[in-house]
């Protein structure tokens, strides 16, 4: 299996450094919903992991929840999401974040998601973060001063690797909510530690520490959370492309100084969703989140196949068009699916099989792999062949539910009928389940169907 190293910039074959992948992704800030550029990245998580298992890997998945220390700008400066989120709805930092990660878990599971292993909150992590702070201030990384503990970066030769651009080229972005520290050493020096004086001495989320009370910095949670559950060097850590520039590097940073360890072998991002050619951002006021979708009446799973439409390295326009075509798409994959109980399989499935592992081996090329499958449309497919497709794509055709076996059964005979030129008969078997409230097309791939609006 090859996958894209963005330490390294090239395609590198995987291979883990112990008895199962150790794979950690970065989750859900709990602040408001995800956004459907939040759930490209989750899919593409999803993803990476079926096909992991499916090349015979046993899988270690834990993923972060953020409930406190993201602040606006994701560096050091601006509000902290989750007391920003609060304000907004009337309620505690608690219940904005309970409420918002419920929902996330909601829409992964409509989405198909499989569940990570632990799902970890970084409030439940506040000791081991704690530690890693005492480390790094005994090692001389980490300094105090009166706003927060930060990391010296100065002091790590290879600061900024990750994205292969030297420090000194890094632009500082200016934002009228700045809160500026004149006591950092570098204006690139990070919050490891906030405490609750000047612009957080309302802060509702504190803890007691060695160095007074006040709450972890954003990076920080998923160093501590790394350590915690899977240990250093892990081998795969995911992310959207907008993390490479900060949020990855400060992590490096820190867990690397802290532990004299790798933090991770490999570096896979996925790269930005676009609407009206903007990136999506709850900030930029274009952001559209699954429950929009819902109340559109669109099935999540034809989201999910629209971002597999493009390879996750590549930049994704969204459009209602789009979403329109992927729909299509997806009732013309169940209508082929549903073809199973009409006649004999006619795919030789490990053909088929092999056809699908090389583009999902290649670096997840999900587009090569939907074109495969399509070329087999003309085919029957049996259930060998379509549980291979949901192992790595998790589109639900192996268990199909969405009509009753005795729909089914009339579908498959109307096409059969069809098919022998028994117009007659076909036509009966139109009405009859037109009656039952689903309407057939013929396609070259075989009938599609769709319930008829009440």
């Amino acid at each position: 299996m090859k996958l894209t190293n963005t330490l390294t910039r090239t395609k590198e074959t995987f291979k883990p450094g112990g008895p199962e992948v150790k794979l950690y992704t970065c989750g859900p800030t709990v602040y408001h919903y995800a956004h459907i550029g939040n759930l490209r990245n989750v899919i593409f998580n999803d993803t990476l992991r079926r096909s992991l298992e499916q090349t015979g890997y046993k899988v270690k998945h834990i993923m972060n929840v953020t409930d406190v220390g993201h602040l606006s700008s994701d560096a050091d400066e601006g509000e902290d999401k989750l007391e920003k989120g609060a304000a907004r709805e009337g309620k505690t930092v608690w219940e904005v974040a309970q409420y918002y990660l419920d929902a996330f878990n909601d829409h992964t599971k409509l989405l198909g998601i499989l569940k990570p292993a632990k799902l970890i909150r970084a409030t439940e992590a506040i000791n081991p973060q704690i530690e890693i702070i005492k480390t790094l201030i005994e090692k001389g990384y980490a300094y105090q001063a009166h706003q927060a503990i930060y990391f010296d970066i100065s002091k790590l030769k290879d600061y900024g690797k990750l994205t292969g651009q030297k420090l000194k080229d890094k632009e500082i972005g200016a934002r009228p909510d700045v809160v500026t520290d004149p006591e950092k050493h570098h204006p690139q020096d990070f919050a490891l530690w906030f405490f609750t004086v000047g612009h957080f001495a309302d802060h509702q989320m504190r803890w007691p520490s060695p160095w007074g009370e006040g709450f972890p910095g954003w990076h920080l949670e998923c160093s501590a959370i790394i350590h915690l559950a899977l240990g250093e060097p892990i081998d795969i850590h995911t992310g959207g492309a907008d993390h490479i520039g900060t949020h990855h590097t400060n992590e490096i940073a820190q867990s690397e100084a802290a532990f004299g360890k790798p933090l991770s072998r490999f570096w896979l991002h996925n790269e930005f969703l676009h609407v009206d050619g903007s990136k999506i951002a709850k900030s930029g006021g274009n952001s559209i989140t699954l429950p929009d979708l819902l109340a559109k009446g669109y099935d999540p799973l034809a989201f999910r196949l629209m971002m597999l439409q493009a390879h996750y390295r590549s930049e994704q326009d969204f459009s209602w068009d789009g979403l329109n075509a992927a729909t299509n798409l997806l009732q013309n994959l169940r209508a082929w699916a549903d073809l199973r109980f009409q006649d004999e399989p006619t795919i030789k499935f490990k053909a088929f099989k092999d056809a699908l592992d090389k583009p999902m081996q290649d670096d997840l090329a999900t587009p090569a792999a939907l074109s495969v499958i399509s070329q087999h449309q003309g085919n029957i497919p049996d259930q060998q062949a379509l549980e291979l497709i949901d192992a790595y794509l998790g589109l639900g055709l192996s268990r199909r539910d969405d009509v009753s076996s005795e729909i089914k059964s009339l579908i498959a005979d109307r096409e059969a009928a069809r098919r022998s030129k028994n117009y007659k008969k076909s036509d009966e078997l139109r009405a009859k389940l037109e009656k039952q409230g689903v309407e057939v097309d013929d396609t070259p791939s075989g009938p599609r169907w769709r319930r008829i609006s009440s």
